[in-house]
C-alpha cells in the first residue's frame, strides 16, 4: 500500500487524480490522507467524486472514503476493462478533470473504449475541450496514443450541463518523446465563445486581442453559441507550430470587463511566446505522467511550477522513473528517465 499526504507540496486534486492514473495501470494500491488540504474546501469535491468513482468502475477497484468531502481515501485497483462507460458529474465540475484520470489508464485496457462525459466543459480551474483536443492529444498522439475526443454541448461555470464523448484505443506502449523546441509557427488566431450574452462582449475581446497581438481581423474570430449552453464566455489564443499547440484561455466574469479577459488571455500567451520554451505551464504539467509511462523522454517549458515538482513525486511512488528539472538558456528543461 502506497501511503500519499495530499497536504504535500502543492497540496490540491492533482495528487489524487496522478495516484489513481498510475494505481489502474500498475495496480498498485494506494492509501491517501489529507486530500485537497490546502485548498480553500479540502477533502473531494465532485469532480474528484466522480474522478473515483470512474476510476474504481473502469479497473474494479475497492474503494474506502468515497464520499464528497472526504479527505481520507483507499484505493485498490483490479484489472482494466475496455468498453462504454457514462459518467455524470451533476454540476460545472469538470469532465476534462475526470477524463485526464482515466484516459491514460484505458490505452492500456485489452479493447478500446468510449466515454460519455457531462458536466463542466469550460470551468477556470480547469483545461477546457479545446486544450485537451488541440495541445494534449496532439502531443500523445506522437507518442502512439489514439484518442479523440467530441464536445457535444459547452457547459459553463456555473450552469454546467456540458456533454462530451471520448474515444480511446489500446496502445501497446507509449513511445518516448522530447519536446525541446516548438518550431515554426503555421496558424495563430483568437476565438471568443459566448452564449446567452450580449454579442458586443465577444467583439470587445477580440478587439483588444487584436491591438495587444497585432493580429488582422481574420484572426480574430467571435463563435456564437445558442443561448441555451450558457450563460458564459471563454476566451481562447490558439498557437500552432510545428512540433506543438498551444491553448490559453481566459474566462468572462460578472463585474471583469471584456478587455481585462482579454489582456489575462494574451498575458498568458505573451509570457509562453517570450520564453522560447515549447511547452506553456500547463501542458508541461500534463505532458509528465505519459512521459513516464514510455520511459523517457522531457520538453522545455516556460516555468516548472510547485504543481509540476508535486506531480513528479507522486509518480516515482509509483514508477521506476526520475525527473530532473534544470535550465537551459533562458527556458526551463523538465527530463524524466529511467530510475
Amino acid at each position: 500500500m502506497i501511503e500519499l499526504d495530499g497536504a504535500s507540496g502543492e497540496g490540491g486534486g492533482q495528487i489524487l487524480r496522478s495516484a489513481m492514473t498510475l494505481s489502474m495501470i500498475t495496480r498498485q494500491p494506494f492509501h491517501i490522507r489529507r486530500i485537497r488540504a490546502n485548498r480553500v474546501k479540502p477533502g473531494l469535491m465532485r469532480q474528484h467524486l466522480v474522478a473515483v468513482q470512474a476510476a474504481a468502475e473502469i479497473c474494479g477497484a475497492q474503494v474506502s472514503g468515497a464520499a464528497l468531502g472526504s479527505q481520507d481515501l483507499e484505493f485498490i485497483p483490479g484489472a482494466l476493462r475496455g468498453g462504454e462507460y457514462r459518467f455524470a458529474i451533476g454540476s460545472a465540475g469538470s469532465c476534462m478533470l475526470v477524463l485526464q484520470t482515466v484516459l491514460p489508464a484505458l490505452l492500456e485496457a485489452d479493447t478500446p473504449s468510449i466515454l460519455h462525459l457531462s458536466g463542466g466543459t469550460h470551468n477556470p480551474m480547469a483545461p477546457p475541450v479545446q486544450f485537451l483536443q488541440r495541445a494534449w492529444i496532439r502531443a500523445l498522439a506522437e507518442m502512439g496514443a489514439d484518442i479523440d475526443i467530441h464536445l457535444e454541448r459547452f457547459g459553463f461555470y456555473p450552469a454546467g450541463g456540458g456533454e462530451v464523448i471520448a474515444k480511446v484505443r489500446p496502445c501497446a506502449r507509449l513511445l518516448a518523446r522530447s519536446w525541446m523546441a516548438r518550431g515554426a509557427r503555421s496558424a495563430a488566431y483568437a476565438e471568443s465563445f459566448t452564449a446567452g450574452i450580449p454579442a458586443r462582449v465577444a467583439a470587445r475581446e477580440l478587439e483588444c486581442v487584436g491591438k495587444l497581438m497585432n493580429w488582422s481581423e481574420d484572426q480574430l474570430l467571435a463563435r456564437r453559441l445558442p443561448d441555451g449552453q450558457g450563460p458564459g464566455n471563454a476566451l481562447m489564443l490558439t498557437f500552432e507550430h510545428e512540433h506543438v499547440t498551444e491553448v490559453f484561455t481566459a474566462f468572462g466574469e460578472k463585474s471583469v470587463s471584456a478587455e481585462t479577459v482579454a489582456r489575462q488571455a494574451v498575458d498568458q500567451a505573451r509570457r509562453y511566446l517570450v520564453s522560447g520554451a515549447a511547452v506553456g505551464e500547463y501542458l508541461g504539467d500534463q505532458l509528465m505522467l505519459p512521459l513516464a509511462l514510455a520511459g523517457g523522454g522531457g520538453f522545455t517549458v516556460d516555468e516548472i511550477s510547485m504543481h509540476a515538482r508535486t506531480n513528479a513525486q507522486v509518480i516515482e511512488r509509483f514508477l521506476p522513473v526520475r525527473f530532473r528539472f534544470d535550465t537551459c538558456g533562458e527556458v526551463a528543461r523538465c527530463t524524466v528517465e529511467p530510475r
